[in-house]
């Protein structure tokens, strides 16, 4: 027995030894939570129930160059009720008003809300939805509602806000205004400018309520958000308008893969408009990548022009060197450049190659004068700065590639496959930079989309013309190649183009793409040039990717018909710039006319004139100024007078006048 009671106490004693041993680490445990590890916990626990919120800043607006809106931010807001933070009192005495406000702003009827908020009370709701997507004004509307003017805490009003970024012209233009995404991928000029758009956000103190549910502790913003600067872009909205509905329904004819459309001031390289629709798969066009900037594709008979430049300026050849077209088909290297053409063009001038983009004659011309030195032909591209990208504005922009005769690709035929617009690749706007050097008196200027960045009234950055080139060529070689553009739309490849009534010069473009595998091979149709032809004010390319076939493929007849419809809209609508010559010309007729009116006028007349013959309008004016009214009927001259002349004048009279 005394055994087992002491079997006991042993077991009594490990229990009450491992009980105060627990205590103690217990104790040691809260001791370290308190006052070692206290301020994580403490840090923690109000990272999980308060939390400080990013409220993002307002983007600053995108503008064209008169002032249209192309984007801006606009504040989105959604409405909540915290059914249990209004003492019951307070509830039950506005819960009318305030279904009846809301029922007045919202649609739904008194009883529908009055029943919807008892209903969430009831269940204890501290997250009702009232109402989302408002503007502004509406949420400064509601949150003056009954109940709600008390504020979050005792009228329970929860007030989210999100910043919505808007198109008010809609997709035109998309990729060129572009977007940023939260991963900080973007495209376009809101990514490229987003160190001035984007602004400074605020933060906002949020208490959380619920799961994933929280609600502002105050009614201000703790650091209230700095918007972000303004961006005038270059963009004229008219212009880009009529370029965006000329590609489109260019491509809905062809049912074309994809094309683009850039309109540039000449003298000053200002994007005025650009378009790039690319097919869905509903058939449907839309922004999908911005091509005019990204695309980097062999041009093919565009690039003819900088071969004409080159050919003229170094005095290999005029354009009145004549050349054999052999049949419509030559070789180098046992490779065969052909003409379009079956048969070729016969024996024509350089000039009339050109016009007619014959390859035959270009890649002679360039081949029989640049082969033992191709260095100077290729020199001349790198002056141009078509061998590197214009570094655009726009982030993304296509990398050209141009052969370099001490590249080890460099091949016998790379000289002439570069002559008429193979193996070598580049940019929609690179080739429009050149064709609008020429049309700008040889000064080669740089593309820009944004002029200004500002905030108000306030100019915080300006961009101006970029001069990449200040003389392409002299000037008697471009006077020769603005002739010969000018004659390809006369009476070349763009003959169909031709209008009597306003005159553009440029070059077409039909070039194959994945010309190595058969089974791929599609074209790219272009379309290059300027206009009025004889005072360039814009410059304009088009260039559509795989046309469908069977309704045709050359550029004169794809890509063409819309730099025609672009340049013909501007060109008509625009107000007329006539000049009045010799101003202070005298024309005998109206002098004569005037010396018998003013001999008429000083005249100290007693009795009525005669005024048979006068122009009605000086007729009228020398009667009233002797107090006499005049009843007119007809137009022209004085042919009868109702009171005769030489009766004596009485004040206030009236005299009828009959004009022919």
């Amino acid at each position: 027995m005394a055994v087992t009671d002491k079997n006991i106490n042993l077991r009594m004693y490990i229990v009450a030894f491992t009980i105060f041993v627990m205590a103690v680490l217990v104790m040691v445990k809260l001791n370290n939570i308190l006052w070692i590890e206290g301020d994580f916990y403490r840090k923690l626990a109000k990272e999980r129930t308060v939390r400080n919120f990013t409220i993002p800043a307002n983007k600053g607006n995108v503008y064209s160059s008169d002032g249209s809106l192309l984007a801006t931010s606009i504040p989105e807001y959604t409405i909540r009720f915290d059914a249990l933070s209004p003492k019951k009192s307070d509830f039950n005495e506005n819960i009318k008003a305030l279904s009846d406000s809301l029922a007045v702003m919202l649609g739904n009827s008194t009883g529908y809300y009055q029943k919807e908020l008892q209903k969430a009370r009831s269940n204890n709701n501290r997250y009702f939805l009232i109402a989302k997507k408002l503007s502004y004004t509406d949420y400064m509307r509601i949150k003056s509602f009954p109940l709600f003017r008390k504020g979050p805490y005792k009228g329970g009003i929860i007030v989210e806000q999100k910043i919505v970024r808007e198109h008010p012209i809609g997709l035109i233009a998309q990729r060129t205004i572009g977007y940023e995404r939260s991963d900080n991928d973007g495209k376009g000029l809101e990514f490229a400018f987003k160190e001035y758009i984007n602004g400074r956000s605020g933060h906002r103190m949020m208490q959380k309520i619920a799961k994933s549910q929280w609600k502002p502790i105050n009614d201000n913003n703790e650091l209230e958000p700095q918007d972000g600067y303004d961006i005038i872009s270059t963009i004229d909205v008219y212009v880009q308008d009529i370029a965006h509905h000329a590609l489109l329904k260019q491509l809905e004819y062809y049912e074309a893969d994809h094309g683009c459309v850039v309109v540039m001031e000449t003298k000053t390289g200002e994007i005025k408009a650009i378009s790039n629709l690319g097919r869905a798969d509903d058939g449907s066009y839309y922004e999908t990548q911005n091509y005019a900037v990204a695309e980097s594709h062999e041009p093919g008979s565009t690039f003819k022009l900088f071969d004409l430049i080159a050919l003229l300026d170094d005095k290999k050849v005029d354009t009145s060197q004549i050349y054999d077209t052999k049949g419509g088909v030559i070789e180098y290297h046992k490779k065969k450049v052909r003409d379009s053409r079956r048969g070729g063009y016969g024996k024509i001038s350089l000039a009339r190659g050109f016009e007619l983009s014959s390859n035959t004659v270009i890649v002679q011309a360039v081949y029989d004068n640049y082969n033992d030195n191709p260095k100077e032909f290729v020199d001349r591209i790198n002056s141009y700065g078509l061998n590197k990208p214009l570094g655009l504005q726009l982030i993304g922009e296509g990398k050209p590639y141009v052969p370099q005769p001490v590249d080890k690709k460099w091949y016998g035929t790379t000289l002439p496959w570069m002559a008429f617009g193979y193996n070598i690749s580049l940019t929609p706007l690179q080739i429009l930079s050149l064709y609008n050097g020429v049309a700008n008196d040889g000064v080669m200027v740089k593309p820009f989309f944004v002029k200004e960045i500002k905030e108000w009234n306030k100019t915080i950055k300006k961009y101006d013309t970029e001069i990449i080139n200040p003389e392409i060529a002299s000037k008697e070689t471009l006077a020769k190649v603005r002739a010969v553009l000018e004659n390809v739309v006369k009476r070349g490849t763009g003959s169909k183009l031709y209008s009597k009534d306003f005159s553009m010069a440029g070059k077409t473009g039909t070039a194959q793409v994945n010309y190595k595998d058969k089974s791929k091979l599609f074209y790219a149709s272009s379309f290059v040039g300027y206009f009025p032809a004889n005072e360039p004010k814009y410059s304009c390319i088009v260039v559509v990717h795989k046309p469908n076939v069977e309704a045709g493929y050359y550029g004169a007849d794809v890509a063409g018909p819309v730099f025609k419809r672009i340049a013909q809209k501007i060109y008509t609508d625009s107000p007329p710039t006539n000049h009045i010559k010799d101003i202070d010309q005298k024309l005998n007729v109206v002098e004569k006319s005037y010396d018998a009116y003013y001999k008429k006028v000083q005249a100290n007349y007693t009795n009525v004139p005669n005024l048979k013959g006068m122009v009605g309008m000086d007729a009228v004016a020398l009667l009233e100024n002797l107090g006499i009214k005049v009843n007119v009927k007809g137009v022209g001259k004085v042919k009868a007078q109702s009171i005769k002349a030489g009766e004596k004048i009485i004040k206030n009279q009236i005299i009828t006048l009959e004009l022919s």
